[in-house]
């Protein structure tokens, strides 16, 4: 989305058609930016031999088949593609609509420190290839960060900072820990920090706490004088808890990632425990320039968060050289950036 909201900007009469499935998201959120919507069938890659992986061949042939489809009836004049269910099917009808007509052209743009496996197949056909940090297993790629939405991006914490604090109640000189797990929340985070709410709230540190609309954290009762400790299923202003915030303990998706380093806010990454390792590998570029920490989530304790954290937050050198390092790793023009190169693919595509 925010790479159709670039290529809008870049050209207003350019026509984007997403492509998506029926189980996923885009259902809501494309129509939602009044973007046009196609949907394909599924293709999940199987890691393991069980009977989807028999069936994969079938489900991709049919797959490709909608897609090419889709292609024709919009004229495309270039393929994006971020990876994922649709990604595989989209590379390869583009790739063999050139039997039928001209061939359209693919870009492709990896979000994660580990390419997936639908970026590794179709960066051996695409005509250019993306990605958002170094060495992401993808040949050819120019870096260029994680595409993220104008609003985050074009976001000043300084001059937000008291409109933020006062929207969730904190003073104007408190000092936030922002806790969020992505949308469904993350339950490892949730546990350590509400059990230390105590000493946070001992060492004067306020906390605004997104734990997940299906989870519930269980929170000691305040004592007079502390800081609001303000818990929430979900935040549907991110702009504002980012202002608000001077640290956050977030995981480290790859847009977690691109969102908090654009805005210039030190972080403590917790990688999720799961998958090839790429969260962690995510953090590192970010963790090396100095503008945040990793920390496994084994490690991510009570006591953990009431030493480790608070004192952060109370070290306010460390936490100005911390915030000044963020930002110099974060790459607010990326989805500017992606939108270009699509319309630099279009334009030769039509020569």
């Amino acid at each position: 989305m925010a790479v159709a909201d670039a290529l809008v900007a870049l050209d207003p009469d350019v026509r984007i058609t997403a492509l998506g499935t029926e189980r996923g998201l885009e259902t809501r959120l494309v129509p939602e930016r009044g973007y046009a919507l196609e949907l394909i069938t599924p293709v999940p890659l199987p890691r393991k031999l069980t009977g989807d992986l028999a069936r994969l061949p079938a489900r991709v042939l049919r797959a490709v088949r909608q897609t090419r489809a889709v292609l024709d009836k919009v004229d495309a004049d270039v393929v994006i593609g971020f990876g994922g269910y649709v990604a595989l099917p989209a590379y390869l009808a583009a790739r063999g609509a050139a039997r039928r007509r001209r061939r359209v052209p693919v870009l492709i743009h990896e979000a994660n420190a580990s390419a997936g496996l639908a970026n590794r197949i179709g960066a051996r056909s695409a005509q250019r290839v993306l990605s958002a940090v170094p060495d992401s297993g993808l040949p050819r790629a120019e870096v260029v960060g994680v595409p993220v939405r104008a609003a985050i991006t074009s976001l000043d914490r300084a001059a937000l900072r008291s409109e933020a604090r006062a929207h969730f109640g904190f003073a104007d000189d408190a000092r936030v820990l922002l806790v969020f797990g992505g949308s469904q929340g993350a339950a490892s985070l949730n546990r350590a920090v509400a059990a230390a709410a105590g000493d946070l709230a001992a060492a004067g540190v306020a906390v605004l706490h997104a734990h997940g609309a299906k989870n519930t954290i269980d929170l000691r009762a305040p004592e007079p004088g502390d800081p609001p400790y303000v818990a929430v299923p979900y935040l549907n202003r991110m702009d504002l808890a980012y202002a608000a915030a001077d640290v956050a303990i977030c995981r480290s998706g790859a847009m977690t990632v691109a969102e908090v380093t654009a805005v210039g806010l030190p972080a403590i990454y917790v990688p999720l425990p799961i998958g090839n390792g790429e969260q962690r590998l995510n953090a590192l570029p970010v963790v090396n320039a100095g503008g945040g920490m990793v920390v496994a989530d084994a490690d991510l304790t009570p006591q953990f968060v009431a030493d480790q954290v608070a004192a952060l937050l109370n070290d306010a050198p460390r936490l100005a050289a911390m915030t000044k390092a963020a930002a110099l790793v974060g790459h607010p023009e990326a989805a500017l950036q992606v939108a270009q190169a699509a319309l630099d693919l279009a334009k030769q595509a039509r020569r």
